[in-house]
């Protein structure tokens, strides 16, 4: 039997796609015989689930022959009372990168501009220019913080969204309470403005503003957070919006319909419950990474304080070379070009392996 050829391919695509920016995951683990791999590269939970959210996982396991439910009710209403808001003031998506996602569509039409600090989070440029928009990418100081002063006079009329990325993905540096606060009185109230909070549970800063707080006093404040790292249901993809009412309703307009599924809406209810097991995890990695940063302040590198669960090792010419050095130890890491590399705070054994690839490589 024969067959003709099919034609040259003439659909028609978007010619934004040929300008994306690839977004890079975390490869996993290289495995070496004889040494245990561990993959640092990715900002996830080194540990599974609890198991009080495990049971509920197996359970709702049984019922996914239907379909979620899309308004996220019991969720949407668990996180209202874990933060203090109304149900009303939250959206829900598949993770924050997926609210992210409602975010710019509900607010950004073709030629719209949004804001943000560089570097931050990879996935920003994509959103963005998935919408047709354009980003004004502001760099960060010489301490890997976000310049709120050069973020604010980057506004212009076609400015519709800033973010704000506190702690800062791959740097783990916060903004301030007095420096957001001057920011936000420059920026116009017609310009929404999202606090990125995706690894809030392991803040330690007391300067470190009350995100709530400042949405509950900012008309044009939205704060966006996720259950992918400090609950450790980074494969459930599920996040969070807390915005006024009309911006809550048009995420929730923008949602995909049905995004959230039926697992991911009971393991989020169940790890809001257990608070307590939920703050020994976040402060056992917060210990972690306290002791990772003195061992490595006392090999010598000056690396700035992190509050997420990773370090940042701003290392420019001399990333690729620690990079191949962590995988030659049985270190997946993550390498952001020629402008550093970003590690996880992981089981303690993977910390220890780093520590002492760190010490040999020497600080640059």
């Amino acid at each position: 039997m024969t067959t003709t050829p099919a034609q040259p391919e003439r659909v028609r695509l978007r010619g934004a796609l040929g300008r994306l920016p690839a977004y890079v995951p975390g490869k996993p683990a290289h495995l070496r015989e004889g040494l245990t791999a561990y993959k640092m590269s990715s900002n996830e939970n080194p540990y599974p689930p609890l198991d009080s959210v495990r049971r509920v996982i197996e359970d709702a396991a049984a019922v996914v022959n239907r379909y979620p439910d899309m308004a996220a009710t019991s969720l949407t209403a668990a996180i209202a009372h874990a933060v203090g808001v109304e149900p009303s003031h939250i959206a829900t998506g598949t993770g924050s990168v997926g609210v992210l996602g409602q975010i710019i569509a509900a607010t950004c039409d073709a030629g719209d501009e949004v804001v943000y600090a560089w570097r931050s989070f990879e996935a920003y440029p994509i959103v963005v220019a998935l919408a047709g928009a354009s980003s004004v990418q502001v760099g960060l100081d010489s301490q890997a913080r976000h310049r709120l002063d050069a973020m604010a006079a980057a506004v212009t009329e076609r400015t519709r969204v800033v973010i704000v990325c506190s702690p800062n993905n791959p740097t783990g540096t916060v903004v301030h309470r007095g420096e957001l606060n001057r920011f936000l009185d420059r920026v116009p109230d017609d310009v929404l403005v999202v606090l990125d909070e995706a690894y809030v549970e392991f803040v330690a800063d007391d300067e470190a503003p009350d995100a709530v707080e400042v949405w509950r006093e900012r008309p044009n404040v939205c704060v966006l957070r996720t259950f992918s790292k400090a609950y450790g249901l980074a494969g459930l993809r599920i996040g969070y919006a807390i915005a006024h009412d009309r911006v809550a309703a048009a995420l929730r307009q923008t949602a995909v319909p049905f995004g959230v599924s039926s697992i991911a809406q009971v393991a989020a209810v169940a790890s809001l419950g257990a608070v307590a097991e939920l703050q020994e995890r976040v402060e056992a990695l917060v210990a972690e990474r306290a002791r990772v940063a003195e061992a490595l302040g006392e090999q010598g590198w000056k690396l700035q304080a992190s509050e997420a669960n990773f370090v940042w090792f701003p290392l420019g010419e001399h990333s690729t070379a620690f990079t191949a050095a962590c995988h030659e130890a049985g270190l997946m890491v993550r390498q952001y070009g020629e402008d550093g590399v970003r590690v996880t705070i992981s089981e303690p054994e993977a910390n220890d392996r780093l520590i002492e690839v760190a010490g040999e490589f020497g600080p640059r």
